[in-house]
């Protein structure tokens, strides 16, 4: 289980293993519908921060993240994280058996939400 360690007032030290990037796709696939974006943005953006630098933080992808730790860490100024490189690749190949799935979720969506919105292209 994730291990958050509140420093100070400001600061969290906080340590993922493997077995978190486990819980996380476990997550995300039972509730795919609902984490379907943060999975097409993770499966996307991990190679541009060759993986193991990923900031869950710098494509608003942190809600999965959040959830394994029970805790928010944006109501402290800053944390470190620690985990091995294993949680990183665990984590992208999960979201890489879940990534075209998931960008079909994420279409429906769009169309969904635009086809709500058909009278606004109309002009009277």
């Amino acid at each position: 289980m994730a291990h958050v360690e509140i420093i100070d007032n400001t600061t969290l030290r906080i340590t993922l293993r493997l077995e978190d990037a486990t819980t996380m796709v476990q997550i995300a696939q039972r509730e795919q519908a609902e984490y379907a974006q943060e999975i097409v943005t993770i499966y996307e953006k991990m190679p541009v921060f060759e993986y193991t630098h990923f900031c869950f933080y710098a494509y608003d992808s942190a809600r999965l993240f959040e959830r394994v730790l029970g805790m928010d860490p944006k109501a402290y100024l800053s944390f470190s994280l620690d985990a091995p490189e294993s949680f990183f690749y665990a984590l992208y190949g999960g979201m890489a058996a879940l990534y075209e799935s998931s960008l079909q979720l994420v279409q429906q969506a769009d169309v969904a939400s635009a086809g709500s919105d058909v009278n606004a292209h109309v002009s009277i």
